[in-house]
């Protein structure tokens, strides 16, 4: 059984007991959270989507919060003499998945 659900505008494919890295959701590890808006879900009747997963939710418990790898943005334009160097960390909470309601 798996479930598709929308948080931070990406989609995550998920199953219970998968760990997966989601926008910052605000808490402290250890406690229950919604994951977001369910998209779809696979059971033993196939894969249902739509208005079929109305009432569906997907709960987990936050591990951990943390901040991702830097990425570096290099801005260059040739013979101008123009050069740019930023960089960015994207925040980032720890979830692992625990019940898919139907």
């Amino acid at each position: 059984m798996y479930a598709v659900v929308e948080n931070g505008g990406k989609q995550y494919r998920v199953s219970p007991g998968d760990s997966v890295r989601v926008e910052t959701i605000p808490g402290d590890p250890g406690t229950e959270v919604d994951l977001g808006r369910v998209l779809a879900i696979s059971g033993e009747n196939g894969l249902a989507a739509g208005a079929a997963v109305a009432g569906a939710k997907v709960t987990g418990v936050i591990e951990s919060q943390g901040r991702g790898d830097k990425v570096i943005v290099f801005k260059f334009k040739r013979k101008k003499q123009y050069k740019r160097t930023i960089g960015h960390r994207q925040n980032y909470t720890q979830v692992k998945v625990g019940e898919i309601q139907a």
